[in-house]
This record gives C-alpha cells, structure tokens and sequence, in this order.
C-alpha cells in the first residue's frame, strides 16, 4: 500500500485505529480543519477544535456529530483559539496544556485570507501575526508535550502546517526575513497584491517547517513536522476571504463552481498528521511539502533555503521577545 507508491488516501482503511490519541487541529470549525477533525476522530481519537467562536464552534461539532461520530468514534472537544494576538495563542496553548497529558498531532491551519490591509498594535501586518506569528507561539507553547508524547513506546507525533501554493506568488527580492520591516512588506494595495501578502505568510509556514524538522532532529526528537498544499479547496474561508479582494463576487463564483469539497480538501492534511506509510518512511517525509494527497512534491527556490529558515525563525523570536512573550 503506501502513499509513496500512490496518490490515492481513504482515511477509514488506510489509517489504524487512533483510539487513545489525542489531536489538535486549529481553524477547525469549518472547511478543511473541520473535516480533518472529523477523518481523525472517526478513527477513534480525540481531537479538540481549536477556534475563536464558540457558538459557531459547537455548531460545528453538532454537524460532525450527525455526519458520523456514532457512539464507537472518538471525541470532538472545543478549544478556546485566537490567532489575531499571539499573547492570546499562548494563553491558549497554556490552557491545553492544563487540559491534557499527550498530544499527538498538531495540525496548524487556522489562516487569515488577508482583506484590506491591517497593522496590529505591535506594528506587524495582521496576516502575519494571525498566519505564522500566533501559530509559531502556539507550536512552542506545546512542543514539550509533543516532545514528551513522542518519547512514549508506540508513539507516532506529527507537526503539521496547512500552508498553499499560493507560496510561490511573493518573488525572490521580497523573501527576505532578516527584520520585522522584511516581514512587514505590503506590495501595494491591489487585488494581486493582497494574494501576494497572503503568499508570503504561506511561504513562512513551509520555512518554519523545515526549521522546526531541522531542529528536531539535531536533539533527536522524533517528531515529523510536515507542510502541504490542500488542492483548489471551496472553503467558507476562502470564499470569504475572496469576497473582499476587487472582483471578489465573479472569484467566489469561479471558486464555488471549481474547487473540491472540504471533505476532500481535507485528505492531504489527515494523511499528514496520521498516514502510518509516513513514520514507515519517515526519512521521505521529515520536512516535506506535500500536494493532494500523498504527494511529496517540490517546494519552490525560497521554501528550501535553510538560511531563510533560520533567518525567520530568529526574526521571529525578536518579535515575540519585544511583545514579552
């Protein structure tokens, strides 16, 4: 069987049972993270929703509930999740961890679509706090319990970034990251323009990957720490997140018309967080990029430098050290 020699992925025969294992997945209620948490929890585990919105949260947890999870399936539990400050990621993950004694999986997909420009209080653009700052904090904030769950017998711990291709839209002269200033650039005020800010939040969240791989595994910690592109997915957040951009009506449209289903959407990140085929390998998988479903597939020039890597995560500890964090 094996990803590696097919594309094809059906969670229900292709992942064991995940009875005992417990799962986090962020942006969780709706689209892709909502469906990810339903491929999990229909194996058996518990997963809790990260989100902001309670109600809209429950409510999702409902839908999940009349979808499949019957007595026999695993747990949905809401988490309390805001991105837009990372002291409100970090008060969350301190929450979990107050929660929970394991962690197997954590899937970072909660992402902003960037509308019209926004600098936050700390003088950073909003779709980078809410897209990599706030998930870079989160991340740290649990890692030594991921670190502790992948030290138990049995244990398969997987780090997960829900990045797109919209990573290869910012060019070569505006991916540098060496200063809040490089992380700050805007490249101006049209539609385009607006996809390329999200771009580079999308870049940022392949090179913490392979920061967060690159360091593992000097200590030897044998966590997998994967990104991936989902595929064309028609996601409520991306037909909101389009509607704001010029043309954003005739884009919903096309959007709504093309793209696959949440629940497909979502494949590519549950074979990432819990395919047994990527431990079996997990020399292949160790700091890939993945595209629908299983594919390991190449990441673009700037997505494999190792300096922009290390650049990015140092420039993002400054940050998060001139909030108090």
């Amino acid at each position: 069987m094996g990803a590696i020699f097919s594309n094809s992925f059906n969670p229900q025969k292709d992942i064991p049972s995940l009875e005992g294992k417990v799962y986090l997945v962020t942006g969780g209620n709706s689209g892709i993270g909502m469906y990810t948490i339903l491929h999990l929890a229909r194996r058996g585990a518990t997963v809790y929703m990260g989100a902001r919105n309670e109600t809209k949260a429950k409510a999702s947890i409902s839908q999940l509930e009349s979808e499949g999870l019957a007595p026999g399936n695993g747990r949905v539990i809401y988490h309390y999740l805001d991105l837009s400050d990372p002291r409100l990621a970090k008060k969350s993950a301190q929450e979990f961890l107050s929660r929970e004694q394991r962690l197997d999986g954590l899937v970072n997909n909660a992402a902003d679509m960037s509308g019209p420009l926004s600098i936050t209080k700390d003088g950073v653009i909003q779709g980078v706090v809410t897209n990599h700052i706030s998930p870079f904090v989160f991340t740290n904030e649990l890692l030594p319990l991921l670190k502790k769950t992948a030290q138990e017998p049995g244990s398969d711990v997987r780090i997960v970034n829900v990045s797109s291709y919209a990573h290869t839209l910012p060019a070569s002269q505006y991916t540098k990251f060496d200063s809040k200033e490089s992380l700050n650039v805007t490249f101006g005020s049209g539609t385009l323009d607006q996809m390329r800010r999200y771009g580079i939040t999308k870049l940022m969240n392949v090179l913490h990957i392979n920061e967060l791989q690159r360091r593992l595994d000097s200590e030897s910690v044998p966590i997998i720490c994967i990104s991936l592109h989902p595929g064309g997915v028609q996601t409520p957040g991306l037909l909101e997140g389009v509607s704001k951009w010029r043309f954003g009506s005739f884009l919903k449209t096309i959007a709504g018309t093309f793209l696959k289903s949440s629940s497909d959407g979502a494949l590519t990140s549950t074979f990432a967080a819990a395919a047994p085929v990527v431990r079996q390998w997990s020399d292949r998988y160790r700091g890939a990029y993945l595209e629908p479903y299983t594919k390991i597939a190449s990441k673009r020039k700037e997505a494999q430098s190792k300096d922009s890597g290390k650049e990015l995560w140092n420039t993002t500890e400054k940050i998060v050290d001139e909030m108090g964090l």
